[in-house]
């Protein structure tokens, strides 16, 4: 089952084996053992055979995480397109200066980056309404320790209240499953469990904090994101073009 990560990003070293283990994107989130065996609620229309996959995951978990996040002021739509275009939604942070997260799409599909040792490929596995599922697949590697191969099931539910003004405010909840491939690391986490857990709730905090910072600078400064995203050379045209006149509508 194993094969080589196969990157065209001249900005990521290709890795040996299958690929994560760290996404918080996005993609992987540590957490405590806590929640582990039990399954997460998927919706309906997720298909057999990839819930069977996901629940799999989600049943022989090593660590596993539910977080209710912080709200934060941000126009939903903006935010939709964002979930919906994780390639761009890479360029965006790095414009801003507020991620490390490299995502690109080869033949095989998605593959991130989270520039801290970890290399992964994942799928968007349901994205309809205000719920969205990912598997991945990836490995951690530091120099001097061995490789740590793991997959994850990483669920996005997010909701849209009132806030100050009649503003919008964005409240999301992530939830984790992450199965270690090896027996021996599993055991060794469930000893950590409240590290863990301190890890895992920080790691989702994180992420949405990313999307306010996003979020706040598409409102208030729509023209100059829009055309320092313009000098980026692997920005789509198409993509830019779409979120430019999304955060432009007023």
């Amino acid at each position: 089952m194993a094969r080589s990560v196969r990157s065209a990003h001249p900005a990521v070293k290709p890795r040996h084996n299958e690929p994560p283990m760290r996404f918080a994107s996005a993609a992987l989130v540590f957490a405590s053992v806590t929640l582990a065996g039990a399954a997460p609620t998927l919706p309906p229309e997720v298909p057999t055979l990839q819930r069977a996959r996901l629940d799999a995951v989600a049943q022989a978990a090593s660590v596993s995480t539910r977080v209710d996040t912080e709200p934060f002021a941000g126009r939903p739509e903006v935010f939709e397109f964002l979930l919906n275009h994780p390639e761009f939604a890479t360029r965006v942070t790095r414009v801003l200066r507020v991620a490390r997260y490299r995502i690109w799409r080869d033949s095989e599909g998605l593959w991130l980056d989270d520039g801290w040792g970890t290399v992964g490929r994942f799928d968007i596995v349901y994205a309809a309404g205000r719920t969205r599922v990912m598997h991945a697949r990836g490995v951690f590697s530091k120099r001097l320790l061995p490789d740590i191969h793991g997959e994850a099931v990483v669920m996005i539910e997010y909701d849209v209240r009132s806030g100050p003004g009649g503003r919008p405010l964005i409240a999301a909840t992530v939830t984790g499953f992450v199965k270690l491939d090896s027996g021996f690391l599993a055991a060794a986490t469930k000893l950590l469990t409240p590290v863990a857990q301190r890890k895992a709730d920080h790691e989702a905090r994180l992420l949405m904090r990313v999307f306010s910072k996003v979020s706040r600078a598409a409102d208030e400064r729509p023209a100059t994101l829009c055309q320092d995203l313009a000098r980026e050379p692997d920005v789509a045209p198409g993509e830019l073009a779409e979120f430019c006149s999304l955060v432009n509508r007023r």
